[in-house]
């Protein structure tokens, strides 16, 4: 079994920055890729950014240039910068991760970490 373990939500004004960790811990042998998505109210969940383990990345069009997802193979934990904030941010933000592990090829989720932007 595998594990992610998410920090870094809070509230925040607008214009500011937040900076979202999450740590996979288990039954791992490889982590193909790992990326956040987020959920706002009466909104589906969409994907915000991905990095696979070769450091690749993808981001959606609204927070490119404003966000930067991260990866550290060696603790196996994904990063998400959060700049220049605006309140349509306001989310629950959730850890994904593509793991070869233990169970064979599974996708996990972490627990969600809330992210709220004032104006």
């Amino acid at each position: 079994q595998v594990q992610l373990v998410e920090s870094g939500g809070g509230l925040v004004q607008a214009g500011g920055s937040l900076r979202l960790s999450c740590a996979a811990s288990g039954s791992i042998f490889t982590i193909n890729t790992m990326g956040w998505y987020r959920q706002a109210p009466g909104k589906q969940r969409e994907l915000v950014a991905g990095i696979t383990n070769g450091g690749s990345t993808n981001y959606l069009d609204s927070v490119k240039g404003r966000f930067r997802i991260s990866i550290d193979n060696a603790k196996n934990t994904v990063y998400l910068q959060m700049n220049s904030l605006k309140p349509e941010d306001t989310a629950a933000y959730y850890c994904n991760a593509d793991v070869y592990g233990g169970l064979g090829v599974r996708v996990y989720w972490g627990q969600g970490t809330q992210v709220t932007v004032s104006s």
